[in-house]
């Protein structure tokens, strides 16, 4: 790499903070720009620097992504996310027009959904944290990340309401706390009071704010509002600031416990945590809900993007005997 590649990663991580983006999208931009830089090389084989590069780089090495290595729409996508972010906010030289560039195709895929059966026989092989995030996801729509994400103070026993803050889109919305899971939910918060104060004891038991809160807010990151409500079983440095915090449960945890618990079933569909929040705006269309409460449960911008699970609904030939049914004997 050149000598200046540290510095321009530097750069760009710095920008990232400066917006206020997520770690995840930091470690994923950084990683596409690498893969940018290691694509174009000088003849000597060193790779260029890409304030020496222009849109058409950019376009060939987002066409190597869809023609080579046959990428998904939305990886290239993410690519071109940021690539974009580079030229505009770290190097000051927006790119122009890309008429050269192919697009990875989106297919139009249907969501896989439950039927109400199958998230039960589900739901029974799984336990402890993972049957309550399960739950959750399905109970109130939630994305596994959103409900790992949840505080304590987002939790409303008495109006029943649950509030997913920076949601996708970087959006808050309200959606419903189940009542069959109350007391359990009260009981997961008990847990996570006992572990915090665990933590004070010992020293640590500072949560990790969001933005400028622990400035504006210093005493805020040890009050028990702003702890995780499913925490990890263990503290761990923050990649950012290197400060020790009790992060929230790893997705992985949940993921592994709900494939396994699907194996279990034996259900042929490919379950992930996901298919729990399209089962939830499934079954409520399903019971006659709008199209338009649905949207905002799920936290939708557009109404277009909930219609997929009307989709769902209009099974092909629904009232339509088959003539093999008609066939004698």
């Amino acid at each position: 790499m050149p000598t200046t590649a540290p510095r321009l990663l530097g750069r760009v991580r710095q920008a990232i903070r400066v917006r206020h983006l997520s770690y995840r999208t930091e470690e994923s931009y950084v990683g596409w720009i690498k893969r940018y830089v290691r694509f174009h090389r000088d003849e000597t084989g060193r790779p260029r620097h890409p304030s020496e590069l222009g849109s058409a780089h950019v376009a060939a090495f987002l066409n190597h992504l869809a023609n080579e290595r046959d990428v998904a729409a939305s990886t290239q996508t993410q690519a071109l996310s940021a690539l974009l972010f580079l030229y505009d906010a770290v190097l000051d030289q927006p790119l122009g027009q890309m008429n050269d560039l192919v697009r990875a195709r989106k297919p139009r895929r249907l969501p896989v959904v439950l039927t109400p059966s199958e998230v039960e026989a589900v739901l029974g092989r799984l336990s402890g944290t993972s049957h309550l995030v399960a739950s959750l996801l399905y109970g109130a729509g939630l994305r596994l990340s959103g409900c790992l994400r949840l505080r304590v103070k987002d939790l409303d026993f008495e109006r029943h309401t649950i509030t997913v803050r920076e949601g996708k889109g970087n959006r808050d919305r309200v959606t419903l706390l189940p009542a069959t899971l109350g007391s359990t939910l009260q009981r997961q918060v008990a847990f996570a009071r006992a572990r915090h104060e665990d933590d004070l004891a010992e020293g640590f038991g500072e949560a990790k704010l969001p933005h400028a809160l622990a400035r504006k807010y210093p005493s805020a990151a040890r009050e028990i509002g702003w702890q995780f409500v499913f925490p990890s079983a263990r503290r761990s440095a923050d990649p950012r600031t290197g400060r020790i915090h009790r992060h929230h449960l790893s997705p992985s945890t949940v993921q592994r416990a709900v494939r396994r618990a699907a194996q279990q079933a034996g259900l042929a569909k490919p379950v992930t945590p996901h298919v729990f929040r399209h089962s939830f705006a499934t079954h409520l269309l399903e019971n006659g809900y709008d199209i338009r409460t649905v949207q905002e449960l799920l936290g939708h911008k557009k109404v277009q993007t909930t219609q997929i699970y009307t989709h769902v609904l209009n099974r092909p030939g629904l009232g339509v005997l088959s003539p093999l049914d008609r066939l004698p004997g």
